[in-house]
């Protein structure tokens, strides 16, 4: 079964991001808002990948001194997604 997740991002360009999560695997993400062509390249990156594996890589990652980001941003929601 497929999860959809909308999850209101703060702090960044980016409005919201749009996650499908299925058995822990991320099957679509997208962002509303935010530098596309960089936004559009994380969410080609996490295609397919464990929801747990790209929390690790993005969480924590600072976009100019904000205290997050885009990246951070989706790390943030997957893991209230995995709850």
């Amino acid at each position: 079964m497929i999860e959809k997740i909308t999850y209101p991002c703060e702090g960044t360009c980016s409005q919201q991001v749009e996650i499908e999560l299925e058995d822990g695997i991320i099957r679509r993400a997208a962002f509303l808002g935010g530098c596309h062509g960089n936004t559009q390249g994380i969410a080609a990156l996490v295609c397919g990948m464990k929801a747990e594996d790209a929390i690790a890589r993005l969480k924590g990652i600072d976009c100019r001194g904000r205290g997050t980001s885009c990246p951070d941003q989706l790390a943030r929601a997957l893991e209230k997604a995995l709850g």
